[in-house]
């Protein structure tokens, strides 16, 4: 803030000047005491100036509506939105959220730093405000394979941006745990001014490593033990609500029992029909309430305590000198008729003011460098011995391990549709190396045909699922042609697709194009017999290394728990 524009604030705030704008008859929310104020909240350049009687030349009256400051996410991957920057601001602005704290490692394991460096340049021009962590696990572990490694000194050209905050995700715990040098270098890095968790299970002597080595939060709790474990070690705990880990129901009572301090919503990841469908931090905000959680708590929430999470010190809250960005929510259904931004309105009536969007640097376009699969790459020898079978975990990131015998065609292990057994297999796509890692999954309920996606987590190569090799074949082929995305094949046609042209992960479309075409590919998923609510969410999580039990990359099998690869068949 210059000298002169706090100047003036302060003439407004004293009653000297004419605000810029003053919203009339609200009920305003103080994040502070979580009471409702009554009284005029005056603007000027961009800034509360105060909460009483003042004069504008802009008055607004908001007819008794709910005056509270613009949500904020604690932690999101904008890439798994499947929208580009643009086009996700539309849609969380539209719903009230004014904030987000980006962890852009998606991008980056597609196209390295240069990916977040892209990222903080769009940012700048948006309406919605985006801080963004460097990305600290590229790769996510030593198990997957990206475009290349964030090394520490790319983390720390990014944390000299504006709008840079700290260190993301730390997702190698085990090395983390055990000092890796590495690790407790990235954690250290110049300029950051916090680190973020990913610490899946991590209790006891392990979590206080964790947290020693100068971690600051967690958003991978799925239990209430242990979210108040880690709470009672200082950590912020961000409860997490995402299309495919949904863990607010299960924390809730952490809020009920110890009060909301230290912790904050976040939504991590979550697809573009989710949003259009359910929300992003508002749909958080609606379901605590209905839970029984006090607004004013589930306010706090997804407010002020998101801001404090990472040390912004003038956001999350209608007090002087704090950022201007607030929403007028006529009732608790909490769909804003108008949404602020530094005082200047961005959305009304569930609508977003359009974002232009630019050109896209023909890198971020051009990322599919897989090598030809044929079918016969993914055909699987069978010697006898039981296999280890990945168990999906409705609703949650994490997976079971289990040991099946297969099914055993013409000497090789072959999906089995009535013991609910598909293939699955990574595909490297970033260096043409042909590597591939072979495996089985369960739950799905896969009868028929195969699916494919390039939203892979973390390394983004291709992960596909199905129970015929040439259907696996040829929408591997397609996400080739289509520069990415996701694609539904059965008997060697494609069913239904969505381009993902960004990186391999976002498209520039709106997002209720975005939302159709997830909604065709869920249809023609459900006519392969798929059950699961997000499957392709499902998929695509089943490639993350740092996530237990049992997961796969284009390396093979991955046990997380052990942190090591382990073989397909048991005993060998």
């Amino acid at each position: 803030m210059t000298d002169l524009t706090r100047a003036r604030l302060l003439a407004v705030a004293r009653g000297d000047e004419p605000a810029d704008l003053v919203v009339r008859g609200a009920r305003v929310f103080s994040a502070f005491t979580r009471e409702w104020l009554a009284g005029d909240v005056a603007v000027a350049d961009g800034r509360f100036a105060g909460v009483g009687e003042y004069a504008g030349r802009e008055v607004l009256d908001a007819g008794g509506s709910m005056l509270v400051p613009g949500f904020v996410d604690a932690h999101v991957h904008i890439e798994s939105s499947m929208l580009t920057p643009e086009r996700f601001a539309e849609v969380l602005l539209a719903r009230g959220v004014t904030t987000v704290v980006a962890d852009p490692h998606e991008l980056a394991n597609v196209v390295g730093a240069r990916g977040v460096h892209w990222l903080l340049d769009v940012a700048a021009d948006l309406p919605l405000r985006v801080f963004v962590m460097a990305p600290s696990c590229v790769p996510a572990s030593p198990f997957e394979s990206p475009r290349g490694p964030v090394a520490l000194e790319e983390i720390e050209a990014i944390l000299e941006r504006p709008g840079a905050l700290g260190v993301a995700e730390m997702m190698n715990f085990p090395g983390l745990i055990a000092g890796d040098a590495s690790e407790l270098a990235k954690a250290a890095a110049r300029g950051a001014t916090h680190v973020d968790g990913h610490a899946p299970g991590v209790s006891g002597r392990a979590l206080n490593a964790y947290l020693a080595a100068g971690v600051s939060s967690d958003h991978e709790s799925t239990t209430y033990a242990e979210a108040l474990e880690k709470r009672r070690a200082g950590a912020w705990v961000l409860i997490r609500e995402a299309s495919n880990a949904r863990n607010l129901e299960a924390l809730l009572p952490l809020v009920r029992e110890h009060g909301p301090e230290r912790t904050a919503f976040c939504t991590d990841d979550r697809e573009a029909d989710v949003l259009l469908a359910e929300g992003s931090i508002d749909s958080m905000v609606r379901a605590a309430v209905e839970a029984g959680l006090p607004i004013e708590d589930a306010l706090v929430l997804s407010t002020a305590n998101a801001a404090a999470a990472h040390g912004l010190r003038d956001l999350g809250a209608i007090a002087p000198g704090y950022r201007a960005d607030f929403a007028l929510h006529p009732d608790a259904s909490f769909r804003p008729s108008r949404v602020f931004r530094d005082g200047r309105l961005v959305a009304r009536d569930g609508v977003a003011v359009p974002v232009p969007i630019g050109e896209r640097p023909e890198w971020l376009t051009g990322t599919m460098h897989a090598a030809p699969v044929e079918p016969s790459r993914f055909a699987i020898p069978a010697t006898g011995a039981p296999v280890r079978v990945i168990e999906l975990v409705p609703d949650q990131l994490l997976t079971g391990a289990a040991v099946e015998a297969p099914r055993v065609e013409d000497g090789l292990a072959v999906a089995d549709p009535e013991r609910d057994l598909a293939k699955l297999a990574v595909v490297e796509r970033h260096h043409a190396t042909g590597r591939i890692g072979r495996g089985f999954v369960r739950g799905f309920g896969l009868r028929a045909g195969a699916f494919a996606s390039t939203v892979s987590h973390d390394a983004h190569n291709v992960i596909v699922a199905g129970v015929d090799d040439a259907d696996m074949s040829v929408a591997v082929r397609r996400l080739g042609e289509l520069g990415g995305g996701i694609v539904v094949v059965r008997g060697g046609a494609v069913l239904a697709e969505l381009a993902l042209p960004v990186a391999g992960l976002m498209t520039d479309r709106p997002a209720d194009e975005v939302a159709a075409a997830l909604d065709a590919l869920r249809e023609a998923a459900r006519t392969l017999g798929v059950t699961v609510r997000a499957p392709f969410m499902a998929l695509s999580f089943l490639g993350l290394s740092v996530i237990p039990s049992l997961k796969i990359t284009d390396r093979g099998l991955i046990d997380v728990d052990r942190f090591e690869v382990v073989p397909l068949e048991v005993g060998y």
